[in-house]
């Protein structure tokens, strides 16, 4: 099992349960360095004291709110912890709310919330009852030296746990909604028969990150001395004109089954490498060597 990022406890009326969180997603993209164009060396960044113009140490470094110009309060480490909240090693549920009335724009990372072996029965509780009221519950943890309002929802049986964004952080846009047009019967009806047409069972295993599949196969044919097919692009739409004529057409254009399309959609924007590779045991040369430094 991985390492928990949280351990504490959650607590709802007078019950209280140990817990664990674990990361529930987490990004993963190919890094990566910053070289010198003209000779390939890697590029160091310093922390650079600005009145002495040298570098200086992490240990050296605290932090500094600035309250005026050049003038900081400085705030260490051992005096942060101090003002932890209570939320730092115990979750106490504040409220639960209709899970209808949550708008998904509020989550921001997910996390799988476990529980210790004390803790399994009134876990498997709260989990149950979560899932046959369709309520989710509100809490308040602090992680991260920041404290997060968060939600749990109940998911196969156990909890999952979202950090939440406050309202001041979500941004509103005032031209976003219902658009001022005037739409046909017709036009919706067939609308909703290309929903039809395109729906699909939800298996996220089907989708994946192309761009990042193509930067793999980039690397993996410079090293082979080969070179690639470049993506070829879209052209801009042109404008559509009659709306229900483009409805109908893009029915009949649905012939695919769900699978085949996310395949064939990811295949077009994918990239294949040609041209001879090097032979068995030739090492290629992706790019031009480093001069050694002499001694």
């Amino acid at each position: 099992m991985p390492a928990s990022v949280w351990t504490g406890y959650l607590t709802f009326g007078l019950i209280s349960m140990p817990v664990r969180l674990f990361s529930g997603a987490r990004g993963s993209r190919i890094s990566f360095h910053m070289l010198h164009r003209k000779d390939h060396a890697r590029i160091k960044q310093q922390l650079i004291c600005s009145e002495e113009n040298k570098p200086v140490e992490r240990s050296e470094i605290v932090k500094g709110y600035e309250y005026g110009k050049g003038e900081y309060v400085i705030l260490e480490p051992d005096e942060i912890k101090k003002i932890e909240p209570k939320t730092a090693k115990a979750m106490e549920i504040l409220e639960f709310v209709n899970a209808d009335e949550v708008d998904p724009v509020y989550f921001e990372s997910s996390y799988y919330l476990m529980p210790e072996e004390a803790g399994k029965r009134p876990y498997a509780l709260l989990a149950k009852a979560l899932q046959e009221t369709n309520y989710f519950a509100i809490a308040k943890l602090t992680m991260h030296n920041r404290e997060y309002t968060v939600i749990l929802r109940p998911d196969q049986g156990g909890l999952m746990l979202h950090t939440m964004y406050y309202q001041n952080e979500v941004k509103r846009l005032a031209e976003f909604g219902r658009q001022d047009v005037e739409l046909r019967d017709a036009e919706v009806k067939v609308a909703h028969q290309l929903i039809e047409a395109l729906a699909a069972d939800f298996k996220p295993e089907k989708y994946s990150d192309t761009f990042e599949e193509n930067l793999k196969q980039m690397i993996k044919a410079r090293l082979e001395g080969k070179e690639i097919t470049p993506v070829e692009k879209l052209r801009r739409p042109a404008p559509v004109v009659d709306l229900m004529d483009a409805l109908r057409k893009s029915i009949e254009q649905t012939k695919k089954k769900p699978a085949q399309r996310v395949e064939a959609a990811q295949a077009a924007s994918g990239i294949q490498g040609r041209g001879a590779a090097h032979k068995p045991g030739e090492r290629a040369a992706p790019t031009k060597k480093r001069p050694r430094r002499a001694a």
